[in-house]
C-alpha cells in the first residue's frame, strides 16, 4: 500500500476554511486565490480516497470523514508550529509563572505544559491552580506573569476575552430527579467557599426566579465541590469544562430550574510587553484553552 503524505499548505487551506466558515475568505486571509485553495481541497479529498465535505443548502458540511480530518489536521499544523519554533526560534530560557482557575487544572494544564515544555525546555514553568480572587489578586500584583480566569466583569488592565461559555446546573451522573425533589423542600446547593461568583449566579437566578433553595454543602476545593453533587447532597453551577464522569449537565426548563448565563473565559496578563518566554506561553494557553471550549459556546 502506497504511503500517503498529506501536505501541510493543503491542510492550513483545509482547516482555515472551517474554521471562517468560507473557503473564500480562507483564499483572502492566507493570500491566495480561490482557485487554488479548491485545487487544495481537492487533493486533500484525493489523497483521503473519500470526500471530505458534503452540500448543505447553500453551503458545505463535513462528512464523518472530514470531522476526523479535521482534528488530525489541526494536530499535525500545531506539531509544525511547534517544530518551527524549537528548531529556528530562539532559545528561551528562564521561567514563566502561571495561574489557572480549578476548572481547567486536570484538562487544560497538562496540554499546555507539555506543548511549551516540548519546544522550549529551558524554560522553567511555576504553575498555580488556584480560586479566580486569588488568581486575579497575583496577576494584578506581579507574582503571575499569565492567568486564566472566569469573569465577573473586572478587568485587568492587560486581558483578552477568550470566549463566552454557557454555566449549567450540575447533578449526580448517576441521578436521574434532583436531590430532595422540588415540591416542598427548599433546593439543596453544593458551592465552593465564597466568595466564589457561580454560587452568587445560582443563588441570584434562585431567587429571581421564585425557586426557594438551602446551602447543604460548602467545599474549599473543586475535589470536594464534585464528591458531594456525585453523592447527591445538592446541585451546584459550573460550566461544562472540566467535568468530573461522576457528574452531569441538568436540563434545566424540564427540571424548573432557571436557566443560566454565559461566563466570560479572559486571560490576563502582569504587563502589557511579556517577556519572549511569557508571551510563547500566553498563545499556547489562549489556543488549548479555545480548543478546550465546547463549540455550542463559541
Amino acid at each position: 500500500m502506497r504511503r500517503t503524505i498529506f501536505d501541510l499548505d493543503v491542510l492550513q487551506s483545509f482547516v482555515t476554511g472551517i474554521e471562517l466558515g468560507s473557503f473564500a475568505k480562507a483564499a483572502e486571509r492566507l493570500g491566495r486565490s480561490t482557485s487554488a485553495v479548491s485545487t487544495h481541497l481537492q487533493k486533500l479529498e484525493d489523497q483521503a480516497g473519500m470526500p471530505l465535505l458534503r452540500k448543505a443548502g447553500r453551503g458545505l458540511v463535513l462528512t464523518d470523514a472530514g470531522e476526523t480530518m479535521l482534528a488530525y489536521a489541526r494536530r499535525l499544523l500545531d506539531l509544525n508550529d511547534e517544530a518551527a519554533v524549537a528548531v529556528h526560534g530562539i532559545e528561551l530560557e528562564g521561567w514563566v509563572r502561571l495561574g489557572l482557575q480549578e476548572d481547567f487544572g486536570e484538562t487544560l494544564l497538562p496540554e499546555v505544559l507539555g506543548r511549551f515544555a516540548r519546544a522550549h525546555p529551558k524554560v522553567r514553568i511555576e504553575a498555580h491552580v488556584v480560586r479566580n480572587a486569588e488568581l486575579m489578586e497575583r496577576v494584578v500584583s506581579g507574582r503571575l506573569d499569565l492567568a486564566l480566569a472566569w469573569s465577573d466583569g473586572t478587568r485587568t488592565p492587560h486581558c483578552e476575552v477568550i470566549a463566552e461559555v454557557p454555566m449549567c446546573w450540575i447533578g449526580a451522573a448517576g441521578e436521574p430527579h434532583l436531590p430532595n425533589g422540588v415540591d416542598n423542600d427548599p433546593m439543596p446547593l453544593a458551592s465552593l467557599e465564597a466568595p466564589c461568583l457561580m454560587r452568587k449566579v445560582a443563588t441570584e437566578a434562585l431567587d429571581r426566579a421564585g425557586v426557594s433553595w438551602r446551602q447543604a454543602f460548602v467545599s474549599s476545593s473543586l475535589s470536594g465541590l464534585w464528591a458531594a453533587t456525585a453523592a447527591g447532597l445538592g446541585i451546584t453551577v459550573r460550566t461544562p469544562i472540566g467535568l468530573s464522569a461522576r457528574v452531569r449537565p441538568l436540563a434545566s426548563t424540564s427540571l424548573g430550574l432557571p436557566e443560566l448565563p454565559a461566563l466570560e473565559l479572559v486571560l490576563h496578563r502582569s504587563d502589557g510587553e511579556l517577556g519572549p518566554a511569557a508571551s510563547r506561553l500566553a498563545e499556547i494557553v489562549l489556543q488549548a484553552a479555545r480548543e478546550e471550549i465546547p463549540r455550542s459556546s463559541v
